[in-house]
């Protein structure tokens, strides 16, 4: 009978520490607090971009009626006391992963003077959480109060959206997310750019019903992907190459050495932060990056598969 109880006791010991690993898994935020310090650059530029810009950082958060539960928004805290307006990158989450769980990420973009908006869905494939956070920064541009009656509120954002520079980034599904935001969903037109990190390869998005057609990008757009990590479960070169050529737009591929999946969530921030900068703040220093004779990304020892077919001029 003792032996029996020490089995059972031990059953349930099992169990209880694998409940609380659980627990601590999804707990543990997708992107390191840190990861700007830890992470590795191999460039004056990536190094510049992945180091937070000069902009203190606020963020704001309105619950809705909707399966991702709320609206968080990322924003230049001076926002509050100038008639300024501010670009805008809409972040589109990988499998399981609300933009609670990153926010170190949308504080990084924030902090070089964009207005960072995202949601709590978990599967972000079809682009319609990003979809929704278009038409939510419409009506915060539009409207001066918000609510009515005695929960109208004064909005700080009114007139402070600059909606003619919209980007989007997403990493994994997200990746996916991304094509099908700036492709299939309804504001399709008003994204100027795009950064896809790991998108799920074309086979195993169409096995999960994840479609997407990256042929009807009309934008620039930078690709990355983890290599020799374990990202190619997900996408191998091969299978990011074949995104790329699908693509008729400007586009940038890269893929970072020895870089596991999830971590390319955050790893290469300095030049996705860099991209933005380019194509929605006209910053000829971080297009240097990417453009030119001597562009950066062609260089770095960090990455492999450099493919790129862009104008060798900062977007306007």
């Amino acid at each position: 009978m003792k032996k029996v109880l020490k089995i059972i006791a031990l059953i349930v010991l099992v169990i209880l520490c694998i409940i609380i690993l659980l627990v601590y898994l999804s707990r543990r935020p997708a992107a390191p607090a840190d990861y700007q310090e830890k992470v590795q650059t191999g460039g004056r530029i990536e190094e510049t971009y992945m180091a937070n810009g000069t902009y203190e950082v606020s963020v704001y958060e309105e619950a809705v009626l909707q399966g991702f539960g709320k609206y968080i928004l990322y924003y230049p805290s001076e926002l509050t006391e100038k008639t300024d307006t501010y670009p805008v990158i809409i972040m589109c989450n990988g499998s399981g992963t609300p933009l609670s769980k990153y926010p170190a990420v949308a504080k990084h973009f924030a902090s070089w003077g964009f207005l960072v908006i995202g949601t709590e869905e978990k599967y972000d494939w079809n682009g319609f959480s990003a979809e929704m956070c278009i038409r939510y920064l419409e009506l915060l541009s539009e409207n001066e109060t918000l609510g009515d009656g005695d929960n109208e509120k004064e909005n700080i954002f009114f007139r402070k959206i600059d909606l003619e520079n919209v980007g989007i980034v997403g990493h994994s599904q997200g990746g996916v997310g991304v094509i099908n935001a700036v492709t299939a969903q309804q504001h399709s037109d008003i994204f100027k750019t795009a950064v896809s990190l790991s998108p799920t390869n074309k086979e195993l998005a169409h096995d999960l019903l994840w479609d997407y057609d990256a042929a009807q990008i009309d934008i620039p757009v930078l690709l990355i992907a983890g290599a020799g990590g374990g990202d190619d479960w997900v996408v191998t070169g091969e299978q990011l190459e074949e995104i790329y050529d699908d693509i008729p737009s400007d586009k940038v591929m890269l893929r970072r050495k020895d870089t596991v999946h999830n971590e390319v969530l955050y790893s290469a921030n300095g030049y996705v932060t860099a991209w933005f900068m380019w194509q929605l703040q006209g910053d000829e220093e971080a297009g240097n990056a990417f453009a030119g004779d001597n562009a950066e990304i062609m260089r770095n020892e960090l990455y492999q598969d450099q493919k790129r077919s862009i104008r060798e001029q900062v977007p306007q």
